[in-house]
């Protein structure tokens, strides 16, 4: 059974998710990937106002292709999230609760989460078409001239998501391999 969090996440609610845990998530999210990351983590070290509100904030690692007519927005399969590590603590400390992508985070990145109550979700991999029929409304709200890795604010309906790595440190990567060399041995 899945969990339905609204989106926002409060920092109340990411606390109460567990690795391996299965989300649908609904309402405002906001796309980022390593360009637009690095730019928010300047105006952060400059202590300049950021173009979105981080706080609640769900950034999913991705760079969608173009809509076609009729679409909110195009294939919008997650990115490989090692690529935002050096960023992430960063934007996690100005109050992102939650992001979204595909793949194994940093000890710097599981620290922050666990130190402010964030989690991160993996989004299937392969399954950008799909995906993006769960974006209702998708608009590029800075750094336009980053293409495909523009910051957009996107509005989602039912975003199939899975709690990888929880706020207390608990890591579904770590875990869910333990359990399975554990049932190999039965």
């Amino acid at each position: 059974m899945s969990i339905r969090i609204t989106a926002p996440l409060t920092h109340e609610t990411a606390r109460t998710l567990k690795a391996g845990d299965s989300c649908l998530i609904s309402g405002v999210i906001y796309t980022a990937r390593d360009a637009a990351h690095k730019r928010l983590c300047e105006l952060v070290a400059q202590g300049k106002e950021l173009p979105l509100d981080l706080q609640d904030a769900i950034i999913y690692f991705v760079g969608p292709t173009p809509a076609k007519e009729g679409q909110a927005i195009g294939s919008a399969g997650p990115t490989t999230s090692y690529r935002m590590d050096a960023y992430s603590p960063t934007l996690i400390a100005q109050g992102q609760t939650g992001m979204i992508g595909k793949g194994k985070r940093g000890p710097e990145v599981i620290a922050a989460m666990k130190e402010h109550g964030a989690v991160y979700f993996g989004a299937i991999g392969g399954c950008g078409a799909l995906l993006s029929k769960c974006i209702k409304k998708a608009e590029v709200i800075a750094y336009e001239d980053l293409g495909a890795e523009a910051i957009r604010r996107l509005e989602v309906e039912d975003f199939p998501a899975i709690v990888i790595i929880d706020s207390e440190g608990n890591n579904l990567y770590e875990t869910g391999r333990a359990d399975y060399l554990a049932q190999q041995e039965k």
